[in-house]
C-alpha cells in the first residue's frame, strides 16, 4: 500500500473509532483528526475533478469570480457533467466571462439558446448573463454586492443582500430557484461554496481568498450530503434537516476548533465524505 493509502486507511480508523465514541469524543483529538484531514484534502491535487478547476484556468479578478459564479452555480450532480459544462459556458463566452458579461448585447445571448445542465436551461444563463451585467455596472461588482450584507452579518446575510440586487431586474420566476433563498430556511450550499472560494486565503492553493473585504469567520459552511452525513457520525451536527439552521449549527461547532476560519474543516468533511472514509 502507497503513503497515501496507508494515511486514508490509517484515518478511516481513527473516524470509525470517533463515531462508535460520539458520547464520549475527545475534542482535542476529534480537532487534531479534522486538521489532519483538512491538510490531506486541501491541496492542489483537489482541483483536477472539481468544479473549481474551472475558475482556475483565469488569473484577473472578474474572471476568475465570474467563472466561480456560475460553475458553483450548476454544481449539483455528477461532477464530470458539471466541469465538462463549465468549460462549455466558458467557451461561449470566448474564454473572457468578464469581457463578456460588461459588452455583451441582447443578441449575443442567442449563443446559449442550446445550453443546458440539469434543470439549469438557456433562460436562466441568459437572465445570469444580463444581471451579472447590472451588478458590474450598478453595484459595484460581484463583491460589493455581497458586502452590505457580510457588514450587517455573517454569509446568509451577504447571500440576501446579493440574492436582492441579483433578482431586481425582471425575471422569470423560474430563475429564483438558482439562486438559494436564507430567507426561506435553504443552507445555499452552492452559495457558500462559492463564498468560500473568494473569501477563503491559505497557501494551499485551492481557493483563491481574492475577496479581501470579507473575513472566512463569518462564512458558512456549504452542507451538502457527505459533509452532513460525516458531520453527524462524529457529532458535530445534531438537525436531522440539511437546511440553515443545520448549516449554522455546524459552523458554530466547527468554529470551537478554529474560529478564525471555522470553514477550512470543509475539506476534512467533504473529502472525507466523498472519498468513502467515513
Amino acid at each position: 500500500m502507497n503513503g497515501y493509502g496507508s494515511f486514508c486507511l490509517r484515518f478511516n480508523k481513527v473516524f470509525i473509532y470517533l463515531c462508535s465514541m460520539l458520547c464520549n469524543v475527545d475534542l482535542s483529538f476529534l480537532k487534531s483528526t479534522l486538521d489532519d484531514y483538512h491538510l490531506l484534502f486541501n491541496n492542489k491535487s483537489f482541483i483536477e475533478r472539481d468544479p473549481i478547476s474551472i475558475p482556475h484556468n483565469f488569473t484577473i479578478k472578474e474572471d476568475i469570480e465570474i467563472s466561480a459564479f456560475l460553475i458553483s452555480t450548476i454544481a449539483w450532480g455528477n461532477r464530470t457533467s458539471i466541469v465538462a459544462n463549465g468549460k462549455k459556458l466558458m467557451e461561449l463566452m470566448d474564454f473572457s466571462p468578464y469581457d463578456f458579461i460588461v459588452n455583451h448585447q441582447p443578441a449575443d445571448l442567442k449563443i446559449f439558446d442550446s445550453f443546458v445542465h440539469r434543470t439549469f436551461n438557456s433562460c436562466d444563463i441568459q437572465f445570469f448573463i444580463t444581471s451579472l451585467q447590472n451588478i458590474y455596472k450598478h453595484f459595484g461588482g460581484l463583491e460589493e454586492a455581497f458586502l452590505s450584507g457580510f457588514q450587517n452579518g455573517n454569509a446568509f446575510d451577504g447571500i440576501t443582500s446579493f440574492r436582492n440586487k441579483f433578482l431586481s431586474l425582471d425575471h422569470l420566476i423560474r430563475v429564483e430557484k438558482h439562486i438559494s433563498s436564507p430567507e426561506k430556511k435553504s443552507a445555499c450550499k452552492r452559495l457558500n461554496m462559492f463564498l468560500r472560494w473568494m473569501v477563503r486565503k491559505d497557501n494551499c492553493g485551492v481557493d483563491f481568498g481574492i475577496w479581501s473585504s470579507i473575513s472566512p469567520s463569518k462564512l458558512i459552511c456549504p452542507l451538502d450530503v457527505h459533509v452532513a452525513r460525516v458531520a453527524r457520525q462524529l457529532g458535530l451536527l445534531e438537525r436531522s434537516q440539511n437546511d440553515r439552521l443545520a448549516a449554522e449549527e455546524l459552523t458554530n461547532n466547527l468554529s470551537y476548533f478554529c474560529p478564525e476560519d471555522p470553514v477550512k474543516y470543509d475539506f476534512a468533511l467533504f473529502g472525507a465524505g466523498v472519498n468513502g472514509l467515513v
